[in-house]
């Protein structure tokens, strides 16, 4: 009797999350399969969860690693609220992931490692699988581990190195449930193992079996496809946010024609940008590892001083650490990036979790009168952009330069169009000329208060800069109390006129009406979603996205104007808030916060917004 055929059911968009143990590989496929479906057309964006833990015990809830992805026909602008589909490759990764998968969603799972050990340190007290209690889902139950290892058999491979593989299994049934090739995967073997010929096999082998067990067992009723979605024309790559930032930065050293120096110490969840730029010595990238954050940040300033695009990366802590050395650069008025990929705290806090809640201490957190240009990254594409625009301004103006990414903007990714070099904004430094007669280390432009970049080694520009206050002009060491007056002011004034070089603020939605979304960070694409969902519904509602923080666009006071009510979203207590309320005490603000070391999700911001629409 013929096999009945499956029926193919199109779909605008998915979520897909990969789970199980820190060894199991679910990072891996995560990627195989969000760049599978770049490749095959689908637009994408995704975030990887990390356990906090160093080395949790095997099948424990601290230690499950996972994987999101989220692809559609559609422009996809968050990684997804629930999952349309999990893979659980433990009792473990199934429970602490089951809260987030959607009634009816499919749930796929390896039998295997369902023993009745595992299930107790997962912390359930009966099998999931045959209690009932997954009754409301679609669960694919298969002895994934003991099929891997059929399937290799008659290579000889031994069994640990077969278990390894089993994510290549999963990976199969995944392909063959969405209708995606796999000759993308195939090639990744073959550059990955090209000296191991037959841990290619091995992969493609079992990634083949995971394929044909879909295709037979009658449990997988229907497939799907998501069309490709429709872009506008250019070069592609599934990028992060930590590498977007990386590539900013040189975008910005070749068009400046500074050369670009990174000084930083490793630190979760900003490592990768160090590890990104060090690829890159062929394009004049100068980067360095220092024994801690304080010699990463001074070693930037010293770079800075003789004339190259300095930069340093970092987490909350470190930025704590740098503080000091952020105000030697204010004082000698030097260019200096500094990249905050925000994580979970106080203190240590959540290492690998997400949070927003650096603004304050980006704003304020220096000892003195310490005022630094401030910007925010919205998501991985969008962290490429701002990172040329800062590196553009702190050069341009010759003041450190804060960038605030978030873990999930780091870790996170999406589609970004390469552009031309030559296509982004110029980069003009003030560079000071050899032998002006006229030049004085802090003579100012007019306009903006621009000091010259006067390179050591330039014929007559030999000058002296330090941490002690200047004599205006002249810049030598002075403790009047009417210059110092003078130079704080300067110095403020300065970052404040940078407002007259930045775009105005946009309002996304309604442009006038009864409710403005304030949001900041990567809130910006679940904040959009409800917006939309709410004007479906009749409201008028906007959301103003800021991406310039100090100074606020200039237009903030009109854009705040325009709607009855503000609601200002954070991932942290109302960080924003309180500094509107200082900059624009006009204006009523109510606010919504999570500090969760998770994004919202797009249901609890419309419900939210539903109830300030109907408060009187």
């Amino acid at each position: 009797m013929a096999k009945k055929p499956k029926q193919v059911v199109d779909l605008e968009d998915i979520v897909v999350k990969f789970v199980g143990d820190s060894g199991d590989g679910m990072q891996l496929i995560g990627t195989l399969f969000s760049e599978t479906a770049a490749l095959d057309g689908n637009d994408l964006a995704t975030f990887p969860d990390f356990p906090a833990e160093i080395r949790a015990p095997q099948n424990t809830v601290a230690g499950v690693s996972g994987y999101q992805v989220h692809i559609g026909r559609k422009k996809i602008l968050t990684t997804g609220d629930f999952c349309d589909v999990l893979v659980a490759m433990n009792p473990a990764s199934l429970k602490s992931n089951l809260k987030w998968v959607k009634k009816g969603a499919s749930i796929i799972v390896d039998t295997d490692t369902f023993e009745q050990s595992t299930i107790e340190k997962a912390g359930y007290k009966t099998n999931p699988l045959e209690d009932g209690s997954l009754d409301t889902y679609h669960v694919i139950k298969a002895p994934i581990t003991t099929m891997t290892k059929d399937a290799v058999k008659h290579m000889g491979i031994d069994n640990k190195t077969a278990d390894k593989s089993k994510n290549m299994f999963i990976l199969g049934i995944l392909y063959y449930m969405f209708n995606k090739p796999l000759k993308n995967t195939e090639a990744f073997f073959n550059i990955k193992f090209k000296k191991k010929p037959e841990i290619i096999e091995l992969n493609k082998t079992v990634l083949h079996a995971g394929y044909n067990f879909a295709d037979t067992i009658e449990v997988i009723s229907s497939t799907y496809t998501i069309p490709k979605a429709t872009m506008e024309k250019g070069k592609y790559r599934n990028i992060t946010g930590n590498i977007a930032v990386a590539w900013g930065l040189i975008a910005a050293s070749e068009r400046s024609g500074r050369p670009l120096f990174l000084g930083s110490y490793p630190i979760t969840p900003a490592t990768e940008i160090l590890m990104e730029l060090a690829k890159h010595k062929s394009l004049g990238v100068k980067v360095f590892q220092a024994e801690d954050e304080i010699a990463g940040v001074c070693s930037a300033i010293g770079a800075s001083f003789t004339g190259s695009l300095a930069a340093t990366s970092t987490s909350g802590p470190g930025l704590s650490l740098k503080s000091e050395a952020i105000g030697l650069a204010v004082m000698t008025e030097l260019p200096l990036v500094i990249v905050d990929v925000q994580r979970g705290g106080p203190s240590t806090g959540l290492p690998t979790k997400s949070e927003q809640s650096d603004l304050l201490q980006a704003l304020f957190g220096r000892n003195g009168e310490c005022p630094v240009i401030v910007l925010s990254a919205s998501t991985p594409a969008n962290a490429f952009y701002m990172a040329y625009e800062a590196a553009k301004l702190s050069m341009e103006h010759m003041t450190p330069c804060i960038l605030l990414s978030e873990g999930a903007i780091g870790f996170g990714s999406e589609l970004f169009k390469i552009p031309q070099v030559k296509d982004l904004p110029a980069i003009k430094p003030p560079l000071a000329k050899p032998n002006d007669p006229d030049f004085k280390p802090f003579l100012r432009d007019a306009e903006t208060l621009v000091r010259k970049w006067a390179i050591p080694g330039t014929e007559g520009l030999r000058h002296r800069v330090g941490g002690l206050e200047k004599e205006n002009i002249m810049g030598t060491v002075s403790t009047d109390p009417q210059n110092h007056q003078l130079m704080t002011d300067l110095r403020a004034n300065k970052v404040e006129k940078v407002a007259n070089f930045i775009p105005e603020q946009e309002i996304y939605g309604d442009q006038e009406g009864d409710l403005l979304v304030v949001s900041w960070g990567s809130t910006k694409g679940a904040i959009q979603y409800a917006v939309d969902e709410l004007r479906t519904q009749g409201k008028k509602v906007g959301q103003a996205h800021f991406h310039y923080i100090m100074p606020l666009p200039k237009n903030t006071t009109q854009v705040l104007s325009k709607f009855r009510k503000i609601l200002v979203c954070e991932l942290n207590s109302g960080q924003f808030v309180y500094y509107l309320r200082m900059l624009h005490p006009e204006f009523r603000y109510q606010k919504y916060n999570k500090v969760q070391g998770l994004p919202f999700v797009v249901n609890e911001l419309t419900n939210k917004f539903t109830e300030i629409l109907k408060e009187e």
